[in-house]
């Protein structure tokens, strides 16, 4: 239950300003490139990519503040990392007024889960091994990527990856940010960074009209949902409840969802609870006293909120980097999750051909009836638990 309207309040303390502040610098520097590329697919303009983080930066940010202050606990919210890769697989070819109903499909979705109550009944349907598989196959481009840049300028993706590779030994927690750091430098006193349009601005919002292909709900709307509750929402949950704190999901679930419909005509295409960066702001490192780490994850919401309105020069910024260094970074900042997708979609033996199947399908970018890969990895996963089934 949240606490009384007439509660104390208690100003945060150093500890809760870096660990917001780490927190956010890890969860948008390893994947703000991939959001990027989203964009980008779908004929965005760099206008609209900045809308889009403004979108996300204000309402992962707004999210953050509001469910922290009314639960006192620490929730972060984030963008759909996993959600941006799909739609960097999955939206080629797709308009923005389509892709934004699509985005606002799987907002209804989520909303519906949250304010019916049915997220453990949901995702009791959903195998792990599937979500898994379908993660894995979506994310591996992007983790190929990473290599084949190398063909575009070997001595800065080498020096990025081995930047990875010891810091994944030292610092594992500062490594994205470390290798984004290290990389920038190296085109910096290379002389490849062409910034002559990079100023600071603030980012307008842009509205897109959202349409609704029925194709594109499917092939896009709905793997989104459900890479979004899997991959994100459960593991944010479990994150919650591994550090001892029970704040109610179905709320969080709405609130989130509802925040997607608002913001998914300016860019916002998926926000959820944050997984891996919430462990920073739920830790010792964010004060010794758990009841008042929450000031930790609203500090990050005051963070998130000024990234987006930067977003304009975020876009630009990003756009006049070699496209080595973004393909690099965005495989190197999946590596962690494309290793863990497979591990879950292949540990359980008797799971494991079905699995593999769903993971070559989606892997495969096969599109038929104008309907992507995602979707037809589902359908193999489900049409192989039918058939084990009948066997039963």
């Amino acid at each position: 239950m949240p606490v009384s309207k007439h509660s104390s309040i208690t100003l945060p303390a150093v500890s809760h300003v870096s660990a917001g502040f780490v927190a956010v610098l890890v969860g948008f520097a390893s994947a703000v490139v991939i959001v990027i590329q989203a964009a980008q697919v779908t004929g965005a303009n760099s206008t609209e990519i900045g809308s889009w983080i403004l979108a996300l930066g204000l309402g992962m940010g707004l999210t953050s503040i509001g469910l922290s202050l009314y639960y006192r606990e620490p929730v972060l919210t984030a963008w759909s990392t996993p959600g941006a890769a799909l739609l960097v697989t999955g939206l080629g070819g797709i308009g923005l007024s389509d892709a934004t109903g699509a985005f606002l499909f799987s907002g209804l979705l989520i909303v519906l889960v949250g304010v019916s109550g049915v997220f453990e009944r949901l995702m009791h349907h959903v195998p792990g091994s599937l979500a898994s598989a379908m993660l894995a196959g979506i994310l591996l481009q992007f983790g190929l990527q990473a290599f084949t840049a190398m063909h575009q300028d070997f001595s800065l993706v080498a020096l990025m990856l081995l930047t990875y590779l010891v810091g994944k030994r030292l610092r594992p927690r500062y490594v994205i940010p470390l290798v984004l750091i290290v990389g920038l430098l190296y085109i910096a006193f290379s002389g490849q960074l062409h910034g002559h349009s990079v100023h600071l601005a603030l980012a307008r919002p842009v509205f897109t009209w959202p349409s609704f292909s029925l194709p594109v709900l499917i092939s896009v709307g709905v793997p989104l949902f459900i890479v979004t509750m899997t991959s994100q929402n459960i593991p944010g949950l479990a994150v919650l409840r591994a550090n001892g704190y029970q704040t109610p999901i179905s709320p969080l679930l709405t609130v989130t969802g509802l925040a997607t419909l608002i913001l998914a005509p300016f860019g916002g295409f998926a926000l959820n609870l944050s997984a891996i960066t919430a462990a920073i702001c739920l830790g010792e490192e964010a004060g010794a006293e758990r009841n008042t780490r929450y000031l930790a994850t609203v500090a990050g919401g005051f963070f998130y909120i000024l990234i987006g309105l930067f977003g304009a020069t975020i876009a630009a910024l990003f756009a006049a980097l070699p496209q080595a260094y973004v393909f690099a970074l965005a495989g190197l900042a999946l590596l962690g999750t494309i290793g863990n997708s497979l591990h879950g979609a292949l540990n359980d033996a008797k799971d494991r051909e079905a699995a593999l199947v769903t993971f070559l399908v989606t892997a495969s970018g096969l599109t038929l009836l104008g309907i992507g890969g995602a979707f037809w990895g589902l359908v193999a996963r489900s049409g192989d638990s039918l058939r084990e089934s009948l066997r039963g």
